[in-house]
């Protein structure tokens, strides 16, 4: 049984996306050296950083999905779930942000559990530039969610 609505529409709901206590905060974190983190106190998150990848992987997975049906929502009782620990979601020393942590589906009961490691370079210095490489690094990785769970039935 495929979780697919009346429509014929696959449902898919983005459960959760955790981060680790030192990304939950509001500051923007930088990494300063290969075993030293920086929290921003004059960067901050508009809203909380969870909330703010699930928002923004529910709206790119639903423009990558065409035909499915993407939520934050439980959207009824037969539906694919997607969870997301992020464990790196940050700028570095280097001049590149690192986007990384694993995603686990649940597909009709079968978990299919996936690792990723982003690494992009800024294309500018500062926090502004930063954080659109980190947005785009976010992006890129929801693509490559969308196109492992097409190939998933």
């Amino acid at each position: 049984m495929q979780a697919v609505s009346q429509s014929g529409s696959r449902l898919l709901w983005v459960e959760q996306v955790a981060v680790p206590d030192y990304l939950a905060g509001n500051g923007v974190v930088y990494q300063t050296s290969d075993v030293q983190y920086v929290i921003a106190t004059n960067n901050l998150w508009a809203s909380p950083l969870d909330q703010q990848l699930r928002n923004t992987l529910v709206s790119n997975l639903s423009s990558a999905l065409p035909g499915w049906v993407v939520a934050s929502q439980p959207l009824g009782s037969v539906q694919d779930t997607l969870s997301v620990n992020v464990t790196g979601f940050h700028g570095r020393y280097d001049g590149k942000v690192i986007v990384s942590g694993e995603w686990l589906l649940n597909h009709e009961g079968q978990l299919t559990k996936r690792p990723f490691h982003l690494e992009l370079k800024q294309q500018a210095d500062g926090y502004d530039a930063m954080v659109k490489t980190l947005a785009q690094a976010w992006q890129q990785e929801a693509q490559s969610i969308a196109g492992q769970l097409t190939r998933i039935n």
